[in-house]
């Protein structure tokens, strides 16, 4: 292994990474300045290669510049300056959210656009996982990385199972008028989905290999391997695409191809607003009904055990219950008379004599 030389020190891998992003600066471009290949300069900044020789030392004096020049864009290109840390504390909760909003959709859209293959649900996702961060702002506001928070949650929404019962993207949409991009976009979809994930965010973002298994969820030789497994399908389908620097070259130009554009951060965080609204009052509503259901229950439930009511049966053997019958001749003679009697009569009957 060739020693680092101690004259030139570099700093740690991801502070290589940091100071070559902070100056705008690709990986081909400081691998054609220091002589070494984009995959020899990429091992370096991901910690699996050590810099050495003629090649590591001219990397270390190109870091070391990189770290003493002062970040003084261009004229006209005051974007790229970053804001100082008082102007960004001085921010309001929306003032920040909209930086945040207008500095990543563009690149969320496109990244999106490659998982899902829907250029409508690109944009969807991207702003549902807006949404999602307006609503958890404070703890959003508060992660090391809002942007890879942000980003996990989209790629969460492009690749959900779910949308296929959906009728707007039940049909695809319109493949890319290019036979090229119509043919990488189909060998992207083919992949399973924490494989397109993983190759996304490796080959098409440029995340480093323990970056990217932390944002799959997955250790490094896990993500190692969904990496390789995913690069072997693509080339298998586009020999071409065999060399990871024209993949990465290719996934630019076809996530490039069409303008994806997503909605204002005004009206992205106004629905996101009356999104929680609705689902505030939904709860609120179903909780009373629970607890209305609740009480009536109570109001009306048997406080005591009521025995059940034996069924009826015939009872056999008893005999029938006498009753008079209809009246003689003589009978009835004899209540009129009786009756006609009652007002007219003797007080007292007398008996007769013998």
């Amino acid at each position: 292994m060739t020693k680092q030389n101690s004259a030139s020190p570099l700093p740690p891998p991801k502070e290589r990474r940091r100071l070559r992003e902070s100056r705008s600066l690709t990986l081909d471009q400081v691998a054609e300045r220091i002589g070494v290949s984009r995959t020899t300069l990429h091992a370096w900044e991901s910690g699996r290669g050590l810099p050495g020789g003629a090649e590591g030392e001219a990397y270390a004096r190109l870091l070391a510049a990189l770290a003493l020049t002062p970040l003084t864009p261009p004229a006209g290109d005051r974007r790229r300056v970053p804001a100082p840390a008082c102007a960004l504390e001085n921010l309001t909760p929306t003032q920040a959210f909209d930086a945040l909003y207008v500095f990543c959709t563009p690149a969320l859209v496109r990244q999106a656009y490659l998982l899902c293959g829907s250029r409508e649900l690109a944009r969807e996702a991207v702003e549902r996982a807006f949404q999602l961060a307006w609503q958890r702002w404070p703890v959003v506001a508060r992660d090391r990385d809002p942007a890879g928070w942000v980003r996990a949650v989209a790629y969460d929404c492009a690749l959900s199972p779910w949308h296929r019962f959906r009728p707007r993207h039940r049909y695809p949409e319109p493949p890319p008028a290019d036979p090229a991009d119509r043919a990488l976009l189909h060998a992207l979809l083919e992949l399973p989905p924490s494989y397109r994930r993983t190759l996304v965010l490796y080959d098409g973002v440029g995340l480093d290999l323990p970056e990217t298994a932390a944002e799959t969820e997955a250790s490094t030789p896990a993500a190692a391997n969904r990496l390789t497994h995913a690069r072997e399908a693509v080339a298998a389908r586009i020999p071409e695409l065999a060399d990871p620097a024209e993949l990465h070259r290719r996934l630019l130009e076809l996530a490039s191809a069409d303008r994806l554009r997503a909605a204002g951060p005004s009206l992205v965080r106004t629905v996101g607003e009356r999104r929680n609204v609705f689902w505030t009052r939904t709860a609120i509503a179903f909780t009373v009904t629970i607890i209305g259901a609740t009480t009536l229950t109570l109001r009306t439930a048997p406080t005591h055990y009521e025995p059940p009511i034996a069924p009826a049966q015939a009872v056999q053997g008893v005999p029938l219950r006498a009753a008079a019958g209809p009246l003689s001749h003589d009978e009835q003679t004899l209540r009129t008379k009786l009756r006609r009697s009652e007002s007219s009569g003797p007080e007292r009957v007398r008996p007769l004599a013998g």
